[in-house]
């Protein structure tokens, strides 16, 4: 069995609506329960930040802090941003026992440009992607049932948080690819825009392009195969089958790098004049599309019912977390926010059934504590309002 992360300390400072909080669990399995409002989801908010990227929310830094601390996110602010917060988890994860530190510190209101803070044995790192040595987590919250109906941009992200789990660098490809297209756009708004320039920001965008998209063809094209086998294991949710909807991907595996960028240069060398009418580059990976299908039923998921979505979607995320498990080592922690209440009796005995056969620390949440009856006596039942 793949070896697990676990988080046996987790402590919050000034965060959200916890001015002060600890926790220390012991189970593999823990559920938070408490009313709307109670702050279940600020404890989810709050691991998610011990990874890349803005948390499971993706708020805004000035946004975090408690209302009680030293300055707050409403009211009285002092300076830029509301005040410092803090999260700090004790981690046994693949490098062995570390403490794992983030947030804002006090007397950063006056710097030109906010960034949280990342520590690892209280020495400062220049990131978060440095945690990934330490700790991988996945997560399924509520902001994701609409991800089948959604824009594609939304499945991008969607996307790119799977490739993120096991390759802690692509989130600095994705901005190096934002960057370069910016760039470009900006030549193009110029009426004889020098050529020379555009050469050099093609052949950047070309390089940086060409890396995203294979990225995420790999990633899809592994994790389709972790989805099969849990089809042939009668997993207890729907298969799901991907693809993705861009020329990049589509070659970008059975064909060198070099190729395929020269050949995304050609397309963007040619279709300059188009691009600038567009006011936007109208070509390239930052434009993918993640296809779901639902196998069983040979039908495009957004078509499916709201709870055949749900389940697609949990199936899906399940997947992920068993192969970014098999990827790096190290199963990862995983995050569920209010996922349970909404599955019937024999969907979420699958889902704890399936859970177990993962092995990672789960942390779910409810406002009904009886749906986590089948697994009362094994986890760690809090009420967030003892906090």
């Amino acid at each position: 069995m793949t070896d697990a992360a676990r988080i046996s300390r987790l402590t919050l400072t000034n965060f959200r609506s916890y001015r002060s909080a600890t926790m220390a669990p012991t189970a593999n399995l823990l559920a938070l329960c408490g009313p709307n409002g109670a702050g279940k989801t600020n404890v989810l908010e709050a691991i998610s930040f011990l990874s890349p990227g803005r948390g499971l929310r993706r708020a805004q830094l000035d946004e975090i802090a408690s209302t009680d601390g030293d300055g707050g996110n409403s009211g009285s602010r002092r300076g830029r941003y509301g005040g410092s917060w803090a999260v700090s988890a004790e981690v046994d994860g693949a490098l062995g026992l570390a403490t794992l530190g983030t947030g804002i510190e006090p007397g950063m209101a006056d710097e030109a440009v906010l960034s949280r803070k990342c520590r690892i044995d209280r020495e400062p790192v220049a990131s978060a992607t440095a945690f990934a040595d330490h700790l991988r987590v996945v997560w399924l919250v509520p902001s994701m049932d609409g991800l089948f109906l959604g824009p594609a941009s939304e499945r991008r992200r969607f996307l790119d948080r799977f490739v993120l789990a096991v390759d802690a660098t692509h989130a600095s490809r994705v901005s190096a690819l934002e960057r370069a297209l910016r760039s470009r756009n900006r030549l193009l708004e110029n009426h004889e825009p020098d050529p020379h320039w555009l050469d050099a920001a093609e052949h950047e965008t070309a390089e940086v392009a060409v890396a995203v998209a294979a990225a995420r063809a790999e990633t899809v094209r592994r994790l389709s195969a972790v989805v099969a086998g849990r089809r042939n294991a009668q997993f207890g949710f729907p298969s799901a089958e991907l693809s993705l909807d861009g020329w990049l991907e589509s070659v970008v595996l059975t064909h060198p790098a070099v190729d395929v960028e020269d050949r995304y240069r050609v397309v963007l060398k040619e279709n300059r004049a188009r691009d600038a009418a567009a006011g936007r580059t109208l070509e390239g990976p930052h434009l993918t599309d993640l296809v779901v299908r639902y196998r069983e039923k040979s039908i495009a998921a957004g078509n499916a019912s709201t709870g055949e979505q749900k389940a697609l979607l949990i199936g899906l995320v399940l997947a992920h977390a068993a192969l970014v498990g098999r990827m790096t080592g190290t199963a990862p922690v995983i995050l569920l926010d209010e996922v349970v209440a909404h599955l019937d009796p024999q969907r979420r005995g699958a889902l704890f059934d399936a859970l177990d056969r993962l092995g990672s620390q789960v942390w779910m949440t409810g406002a009904d504590p009886t749906a986590f009856d089948h697994i009362a006596s094994r986890a760690d039942m809090i009420d967030v309002r003892d906090l």
